[in-house]
């Protein structure tokens, strides 16, 4: 393991994309590692001169044994809640209960918390009751997984490891701190979190902790859907989806936050077109393909972007998917919908679903139609998205090519040309407002697209022509 020196640079963490997740802050953008450390150290100062114990603890503490500079920092200490208030009259009481206190510095942030052991958790999420401890080994004693109970005091370089975390870094190996069944039955969200972070860091999942995950899986349901949905959005965007989604197969979380992705599975293709398998095959070999980091709603796309095909398949003189777009855009809807993403992303996803066929009649298309096409909102992502579509099937890339030519040599004016009337103008020719005017405006943009309008007159002439006025 590479051990890195702390807060010395300000390299971004690998595999912490700067994309933003439907109800969570970037996972690499306002707060940097460079501005966070700074404040880290200087709470762990003032707590250790005041003669409480305090350490680094968690994420921060992992990721900088595995070499990764860290993102965010918590600290873990035996000062009670009303001695943090009391040293940090800046800080923000987020979590008055369990002991838990924010403070932040223009980008920066930082959480302290008390050392605490924790009661049942009655709602498969939250401990019923929490008791504030002076020994961190009581406060390890509570968390998810042996890499996730190290403390560290980033000045000496003392760590504290109760349950072989270390160990278990360098074996590679993702384990549960004590009884894996009572950590996944206290908060079932931690089994996402196990996929997570075994595909996130190349890991291997402890026997007991995945046979711990398998039997709790039917609980994952009793999880918020914003809190499943953040779970797959890191998974989808922090560097190695397929084999998070294997692993979610594999534990048998798949089928109950995703049937519908699970339902590719076995759904064969015609293999002049998808030599490389079922959907499920194609769609796992495109998560892969993505250029790294995707943003979430490309990776979202291409997972989602055949999911229409299992109820669309019929076997005539070949194996076809008629009306799969269609049905793939209503599912995907639907998903994105049941699991609280935003408008704004679900809209994006389901364009990457509507449109991922198109790219094969761009040739073909009315000028007008093709510079739409090459013009709608973040192309960018639809033309990644037939590019690994391609890669991970039939390999052809001519459409891709044409589309990045056609790009490089149309200017901006010619995509998005001004218009050459507005409203105010259909009004002057005695035209009353209404849903004409859309139908209006844009026969008349298809007409200015296709080279056949140039200017205003013979706009109005057209208009004149075609509409009563």
């Amino acid at each position: 393991m590479v051990l890195l020196p702390w807060g010395l640079s300000r390299m971004t963490p690998p595999n912490a994309p700067e994309t933003t997740l439907g109800g969570l802050a970037p996972l690499g953008g306002e707060r940097d590692t460079a501005s966070s450390f700074p404040l880290a150290l200087e709470s762990l100062q003032a707590l250790h001169s005041q003669g409480f114990r305090a350490y680094f603890v968690g994420g921060c503490v992992r990721d900088r044994l595995l070499g990764i500079v860290p993102h965010d920092f918590d600290i873990a200490t035996n000062a009670r809640p009303a001695d943090l208030l009391a040293l940090f009259p800046d800080a923000l009481e987020v979590g008055a209960s369990f002991g838990v206190v924010i403070r932040r510095k223009k980008s920066a942030e930082v959480q302290i918390a008390t050392f605490r052991r924790e009661g049942g958790y009655a709602d498969g999420r939250r401990p019923d009751a929490v008791d504030f401890v002076d020994e961190p080994r009581e406060d390890a004693a509570r968390r998810d997984f042996t890499i996730n109970a190290l403390f560290e005091d980033p000045v000496s370089g003392e760590v504290l490891d109760f349950f072989q975390g270390r160990e278990d870094l360098a074996a590679r190996c993702l384990r549960a701190v004590g009884d894996p069944h009572r950590r996944f039955q206290e908060d079932h969200l931690r089994m996402l979190r196990a996929v997570r972070f075994a595909a996130r860091f190349g890991l291997n999942l402890d026997a007991a902790t995945a046979a711990a995950i398998r039997e709790n899986a039917p609980q994952i349901v009793r999880i918020s859907a914003e809190r499943i949905r953040d779970e797959i959005s890191r998974i989808l965007v922090e560097g190695a989806a397929a084999r998070g989604f294997a692993l979610l197969d594999e534990l048998g979380l798949l089928d109950q936050i995703l049937p519908e992705v699970k339902a590719m599975q076995g759904v064969e293709q015609p293999p002049q077109y998808h030599p490389e398998g079922d959907v499920w095959t194609h769609t796992m070999l495109m998560l892969e393909m993505l250029r790294q980091p995707p943003s979430l709603t490309q990776a979202l796309g291409v997972l989602f972007h055949d999911i229409g095909k299992p109820g669309t398949q019929t076997i005539t003189d070949r194996i076809r998917f008629n009306g799969h777009v269609e049905e793939g855009v209503r599912i995907a809807r639907a998903i994105m919908n049941r699991l609280r993403y935003s408008g704004e992303e679900t809209t994006q996803v389901c364009a990457l679903v509507e449109n991922h066929m198109k790219f094969m009649h761009l040739r073909d298309m009315r000028q007008s139609t093709r510079l739409r096409f090459l013009r709608m909102p973040l192309f960018d992502e639809h033309l990644e998205l037939h590019r690994v579509d391609c890669l991970s099937s039939h390999r052809k890339l001519d459409n891709y090519d044409y589309a990045r030519e056609e790009l490089a040599n149309l200017s901006a004016e010619t995509l998005r040309p001004p218009p050459l009337l507005r409203g105010e103008d259909l009004m002057a020719l005695g035209l009353k407002p209404g849903p004409q005017f859309r139908v209006i405006l844009t026969n008349l943009e298809d007409e200015q697209l296709e080279g056949r309008l140039v200017d205003k007159e013979e706009a109005l002439h057209w208009v004149r022509k075609h509409f009563s006025v």
